[in-house]
């Protein structure tokens, strides 16, 4: 285990394998252990590095309010710590608005862009909007971290041949400290960059689940709004693709990261 410390805050991270540098930031309440399928897949080929977000796993979690900002640059001084230059940058759900913001505040530092399951911005467009954010704000706070889990382990791996995914979920959630846990909900609600897109040049993989939270449609949209994206859906899966299809999300990652790295004379971020 391998600790910086960045703001007063000490962070954790995982470094494997040898090569272009290829850094894993997770999601909300998740952590570097919801990458077990990628890391050893990637690590042949790659420098992989995996960050615990301030407020999530081995990282501390600090009574203060967190934000979108704040997370990324962590991000930029874990590169920076390490020397790391030309990275390709993988982030899920709240670790792809990690990697938007990095990319439109310090996009000199990447080498391309991997958003999973995930959008430039959260805010509410309509009543419909308004309701589900009130809602998922409100249930974080009345219902306990052991009853989120096995809610969430439900809705993301249904399935009867998933019984394993889920006791993950039902056994890693609760590990999470609950102050810290809506303070970075809290940094997600509002946080935004859309309006930004343009800033990034770098090659940029978009991949959607077809059953994720948000609609393809929603993808297909901001992904225009990008200079060098494409986007991949993958098939019956929902928000946690990585873990629920690895071999296809596997595949389809490395397949992206080895053309990046054949076209060298592409334009940097």
């Amino acid at each position: 285990m391998s600790y910086f410390e960045h703001d007063g805050c000490q962070l954790h991270y995982e470094d494997y394998g040898r090569g272009m540098p290829v850094v894993l930031v997770h999601g909300l309440g998740s952590s570097i252990r919801d990458w077990e399928y990628q890391i050893p897949a990637l690590a042949g080929r790659y420098r992989v590095v995996a960050l615990d977000v301030r407020g999530h796993g081995r990282s501390d979690k600090p009574r203060e309010r967190y934000s979108i900002a704040t997370f990324s640059e962590d991000l930029v001084a874990l590169i920076d710590h390490l020397g790391l230059v030309d990275v390709h940058l993988v982030g899920i759900s709240m670790g792809g608005m990690i990697g938007f913001q990095l990319a439109v505040d310090h996009p000199e530092l990447l080498r391309s862009l991997t958003i999973v399951n995930s959008g430039p911005e959260v805010k509410a467009r309509s009543p419909g909007d308004y309701w589900q954010i009130a809602k998922r704000w409100s249930l974080s706070r009345l219902l306990s971290l052991e009853q989120i889990a096995k809610g969430l382990g439900r809705l993301l791996f249904p399935l009867p041949e998933q019984a394993d995914l889920r006791r993950k979920v039902e056994e890693r959630w609760p590990q999470n400290d609950k102050r810290a846990y809506l303070a970075a909900l809290d940094a997600i609600i509002g946080w935004g960059v859309r309006e930004r897109l343009r800033r990034i040049q770098c090659p940029t993989l978009v991949v959607t689940a077809d059953r994720d939270y948000t609609p393809v449609a929603l993808k297909e949209a901001y992904v225009k709004e990008l200079p060098a994206a494409r986007l991949v859906v993958i098939e019956n899966s929902r928000h946690a693709t990585p873990l629920d299809q690895p071999e296809r999300f596997n595949t389809t990652l490395l397949d992206f990261l080895d053309e990046v790295e054949r076209n060298k004379d592409q334009a940097p971020c």
